[in-house]
């Protein structure tokens, strides 16, 4: 059994005392800003828990954090929603707080209703996770009276405190990639305006685009789910160009990267000796068992220990936000993308 992990271990690594981890994992003043990180990351790094008895015996207080999702997100058995869930729940735990997920269904957005757990007096305070439409945010934010943090969107206004992946430079740097294994045309499949993720990964597309002076033509622009409904309907919004095939393409998340790989065997071309293909997220891995899928990976980790963290210090102080806080990702190459020529230069 391992051994656990007690404050003296974090704090003989980092040089401090046991009392500025305490003060530090506990949210308490007297630790610097730069501090609390760098304490928090390391404990999340060697696997510290805290002991949840002793606190309650020490008389710190536990709260109740409500999340609501979008039933969009939710309708599949596995989701990139649960697992953000999942480990927003246990990073709660951790800190002496019990979680409770709500799904949104259609109707309950489409008339502006309250969460039950809200009009129900049942969460101290909420995270909104992933994207709702516009006109239904801004209905939560002006009826919704406890602390509330959005996660993986940043509302309608972005003036608001938020935690989400850099989905903008993630993509950039998707795109960027593509071109320097020499792609001089690539693609993009998401639905724009169905989410604020996939407008950013959009941005970070274009702006790769613009730099390299490539003009994206309008059918290489595909979609992957219904704007409304943000469902996913491949068999619909698949279409791939008639003429003038891009050689590469780069879609919003790895759910879609999956499906774009099937419609091209379909069509008798192989990736990555045809095409090439990359996604985002670096969701479901597995799924991928007759290739490896070149994408971008969202550090779950720190946004939801992020999350948790600022829902906590404005449940201590009401006045405390943050703004919006972007958590920077990672590149995992595989084998779904191949090099066909020199490095595409900037203009």
């Amino acid at each position: 059994m391992a051994k656990a992990v007690k404050l003296a271990d974090i704090a003989q690594k980092l040089g401090v005392s046991t009392v500025t981890v305490s003060k530090a994992l506990s949210g308490q003043k007297g630790v610097s800003e730069e501090m609390r990180e760098k304490i928090m990351q390391l404990a999340d790094e060697m696997g510290y828990v805290k002991n949840i008895a002793t606190e309650k015996s020490q008389g710190r207080k536990s709260y109740t954090i409500g999340v609501a999702v979008a039933e969009r997100y939710v309708d599949e058995n596995k989701s990139f929603y649960w697992q953000l869930y999942q480990m927003t729940s246990q990073k709660a735990l951790q800190k002496n707080c019990f979680t409770m997920m709500e799904v949104v269904d259609y109707e309950t957005e489409r008339m502006h209703r309250l969460p039950k757990m809200i009009e129900e007096n049942k969460a101290e305070a909420i995270i909104i996770m992933g994207s709702f439409k516009v006109e239904y945010v801004q209905f939560l934010r002006s009826n919704i009276h406890v602390p509330m943090v959005f996660m993986d969107t940043i509302g309608c206004d972005g003036n608001c405190d938020a935690v989400v992946s850099n989905n903008m430079m993630g993509a950039y740097q998707m795109t960027n990639y593509l071109f320097e294994m020499g792609h001089e045309r690539i693609g993009f499949v998401g639905t724009r305006l169905a989410t604020a993720s996939i407008d950013d990964r959009f941005f970070g597309y274009m702006k790769s685009a613009m730099e390299h002076g490539m003009k994206p033509r309008e059918e290489w622009l595909i979609d992957d789910r219904d704007r409304e409904t943000g469902r996913y309907d491949f068999e619909r919004f698949l279409n791939l160009p008639k003429n003038n095939m891009p050689s590469a393409f780069f879609c919003n998340n790895d759910i879609t990267a999956l499906a774009m790989i099937q419609k091209l065997q379909e069509n008798g071309y192989q990736v990555p000796e045809d095409i090439s293909v990359v996604g985002f997220d670096n969701f479901q891995a597995d799924l991928f068992n007759q290739i490896g899928l070149t994408t971008y990976a969202i550090n779950i980790r720190d946004m939801t220990r992020r999350v948790v963290h600022i829902i906590l210090r404005k449940l201590e102080n009401p006045d405390y936000s943050t703004g919006v806080y972007m958590i920077a990702g990672r590149f995992i190459e595989r084998e779904s993308a191949r090099r066909v020529g020199p490095p595409v230069p900037f203009v």
